[in-house]
């Protein structure tokens, strides 16, 4: 719906704007109270100690000064409930019961809601966290007045008024001070009541709305009259990409302007966002996450200024101004244009291309980052010379990385729309190919902006054909590394797996004491589990030269199975020996693109291998009645899910798309570079004789860790239960698979029919030969290839 608003002669036309708002800013403040008292909570378990001693001091104290108490006692109870009433007072009087009423619904909330959480903790299971915040008295976990004071004042914003902020704030100590000293509170029931009382306030406001304080389109215009322009017109006109309000204005000499108006409640939209950008790139690539209103006005308005002196084709900024406190504008010059991405690829030609990279070259020259050259912010105008819009993203005074990284956006943009040839060519005739060399480390998805990504994702091989231009032109020049990530995201996936293994593991050993796992072993057994560990990493050189037709020496290459080992530390199992293979090969003089076919190829015929042998010894077992593991029901439900699983991943199209892109990195060249090893008998022979040595190899270690502790069970039993859970070992995130491999193995001896007991001494030691022990020789191996440039 739209509405004509009368200022003067001048009626704006814009939507009805809303009376209420959900402002982003309430519900940011809500998650981080929320973690601000989990914060509180953990770490009020982790010092109990120094809290009661701190409790016990405060008291001893109080009773010393006994008056002290009682006049604390009473001021704070009088005045937490007499600031809140004459605030509320106030806001009648200013006609703001709007306010108080929000307030008021807060506090109900709160009062409910901390009854029902302290009900909950007294009658629950959670007998540390209620002694925390009770100290083991019969006394309220959450004190109910408190709360709803808390969300009554957060709710009504008493923050922003300063006077009445510490007014309340006073209150509230006097008011903790004097229970806390009588005994009726904990410190931690206090700081966790406060904070509860805060939460509720916050899911108040955004729950209800804010009263919608955005200037309408008339305090636009009488801004606009400020700065000395004549409006005769005004129209809202599509947002722009970042939530901002755009007006087209026309003056009365026959011109027009294009007006952004800055929010403030917007400065706070796509944050969660801009500080995961800002944690995980560099600091010389990212922005600051959270701007005043101020600073975002005047970072434009510089930016616009410096392009516009740069000579650069850019919209004329003609004024700025604040509108009362909540908002800002930017008047600019209006020019007819339209935007890259509504020219068809057809239209965009060789002289457009250069004239595009002309203008980004006019910026580059004066330091001027863009940092958002995309189809939105590249226009061309009626006579169709180019426009750049959008400075508000732009950088002034910025390094040789942004304005790298601004050739490498570009690039990557117009190679999507016409091409990797035409767009290098293009820029190389205007930036030169040095420019062109200096940007090609930055060709990484993460540096380019959210929409270019996106459009990646459906021609996925655009950065290495730009690469491969680029380095056409520059084939001799040696290219260094930018890191633009501090981790990647499967990093931080990786360490909350290796933390929750690592919680697993511990808990297992806790239930086992690990001297007398060692010292009551059969020695016997135990070395011959040993030789069995050992035997696996001659077994995997021998796979690896297998299916490498050229000579490797069989001595070296057990090493680096060795040296895998210790690799398994810090990466997950299915990874860290695929890598070191092919670092290996590639130092033997092996092509890159051979080496991982190589290496694809063994792990091919490995997961044929341990596919047939699992159903062969499934099958045996199951038709075996003489053994102790028949088929049960828990072992078809494990079947069932793992087909479930495979269902699932291969008919959700994200899933699939993802364990298929991963394959075919994988096996790419694998069948080439098995037809090469099939030429020589001998070759294939020996890849498939250690292929089957190594799960060989494991399966007895693990059946001898079992009869090393008196567990009898049979051998394909013990076989089914290792494939099973490699399998699982392989998929987990975790280092070496860690957590997962103890997990899947314990539980499956124990289906086999083993005491939980003798299945996790089996399991430690079986993990401590084959994960743990070699770990010390493969770091010896690791640095002995380095510094023989072997690895």
């Amino acid at each position: 719906m739209a509405e004509a608003r009368a200022d003067g002669d001048v009626y704006v036309v814009e939507p009805l704007l809303p009376q209420r708002l959900r402002r982003p800013s309430d519900l940011l403040r809500f998650i981080a109270t929320l973690i601000v008292l989990g914060a509180v909570i953990l770490l009020a378990l982790v010092a109990k100690q120094t809290l009661n001693g701190l409790e016990a001091d405060v008291t001893e104290g109080a009773t010393l000064v006994p008056l002290l108490s009682r006049i604390a006692a009473f001021l704070g109870g009088a005045a937490v409930l007499i600031v809140p009433a004459a605030f509320a007072v106030e806001r009648v009087f200013h006609r703001d019961g709007l306010r108080v009423a929000e307030g008021l619904i807060a506090a109900i909330i709160g009062m409910a809601g901390s009854f029902l959480l302290g009900q909950w903790l007294v009658s629950g299971n959670l007998t540390d966290l209620n002694q925390l915040l009770t100290g083991g008295r019969s006394i309220e976990p959450l004190n109910t007045l408190l709360t709803s004071v808390i969300a009554y004042a957060t709710a009504v914003r008493i923050s922003r008024r300063p006077t009445w902020r510490a007014l309340m704030w006073t209150t509230i100590a006097l008011y903790i001070l004097a229970f806390f000293s009588g005994r009726q509170m904990t410190l931690p029931g206090a700081a966790v009541t406060v904070l509860v009382g805060m939460a509720i306030g916050y899911a108040t406001l955004y729950g209800v709305g804010s009263p919608n304080t955005r200037p309408p389109g008339n305090a636009v215009v009488a801004a606009l009259r400020k700065l000395s322009f004549t409006p005769v017109s005004a129209r809202r006109v599509e947002d722009d990409h970042q939530g901002s309000r755009r007006y087209a204005v026309g003056l009365a000499d026959g011109t027009s302007l294009d007006v952004t108006v800055l929010d403030r409640d917007r400065q706070v939209a796509g944050l969660p966002y801009r500080l995961w950008r800002r944690i995980r790139l560099n600091s010389e690539t990212r922005r600051r996450a959270i701007r005043s209103l101020r600073a975002e006005l005047e970072r434009e308005a510089l930016m616009a200024y410096a392009a516009q002196a740069a000579g650069a084709g850019t919209p004329r900024l003609l004024g700025t101004s604040e509108i009362g406190t909540e908002a800002a504008l930017l008047a600019y010059e209006h020019i007819e244009t339209r935007p890259l991405d509504e020219l068809s690829d057809s239209d965009i030609t060789d002289e457009l291309l250069a004239q595009i990279w002309e203008q980004v070259g006019l910026l580059q020259i004066q330091r001027l980052a863009h940092r958002r050259l995309t189809g939105d912010s590249i226009h061309l105008d009626r006579a169709g010379r180019v426009v750049l819009t959008d400075a508000r993203s732009g950088e002034i005074a910025a390094g040789d990385l942004l304005l790298r990284l601004d050739i490498a956006q570009l690039l990557t943009y117009l190679a999507l729309r016409v091409g990797a040839e035409r767009s290098v060519r293009a820029a190389a005739a205007v930036m030169g190919p040095d420019a062109l060399a200096a940007a090609l480390p930055l060709l990484q998805r993460i540096a380019l902006t959210r929409e270019t990504r996106a459009a990646l994702a459906k021609q996925k091989n655009i950065l290495a054909a730009i690469r491969e231009q680029i380095g056409a032109l520059r084939p001799q020049g040696k290219v260094e590394e930018v890191r633009l990530e501090r981790f990647r995201p499967r990093t931080l996936i990786t360490i909350i797996a290796s933390t929750l293994a690592a919680y697993f593991l511990l808990s297992q050993l806790s239930q086992v004491n690990i001297y007398q796992v060692v010292t009551t072993a059969n020695w016997a057994w135990s070395g011959l589990a040993l030789l069995a560990s050992f035997v696996s990493f001659v077994a995997a050189a021998l796979m690896l030269r297998g299916f490498v037709p050229e000579h490797l020496p069989l001595w070296r290459t057990v090493l680096v199975q060795f040296a895998a080992s210790f690799v398994k530390l810090v990466a997950p199992a299915a990874v860290g020996g695929v890598a070191i293979n092919t670092r290996y090969l590639q130092k033997r003089g092996i092509s890159p693109a051979l080496a991982v076919a190589s290496v694809g190829a063994s792990q091919l015929i490995m997961m044929i291998f341990h596919i047939g042998l699992l159903l062969l010894f499934a099958y045996i077992t199951g038709s075996n009645t003489t053994t102790s593991f028949t088929p049960s029901r828990g072992l078809v439900l494990v079947l069932l899910a793992v087909a479930v699983l495979v269902v699932i991943v291969l008919g959700v199209p994200p899933l699939r798309r993802i364990v298929t892109s991963r394959m075919r990195r994988l096996f790419s060249n694998v069948l080439p570079r098995l037809l090469d090893v099939l030429q020589s008998p001998r070759k294939m022979v020996e890849g498939c004789v250690g292929t089957l040595m190594i799960t060989i190899a494991f399966i007895v270690c693990l059946d001898a860790c079992v009869s090393a502790f008196g567990g009898t069970l049979s051998f394909t039993a013990v076989a089914v239960v290792y494939l099973t859970a490699n399998a699982i070992g392989s998929a987990a995130p975790t280092p070496g698979g860690l957590g997962a491999v103890e997990g899947a193995l314990t539980l499956g001896l124990t289906v086999a029919g083993l005491s939980p007991e003798l299945a996790t001494s089996a399991v430690l030691l079986h993990r401590l030969l084959t994960f743990w022990l070699p770990v010390l020789p493969g770091w010896a191996s690791f640095t002995y290839l380095q510094r023989h440039e072997a690895l």
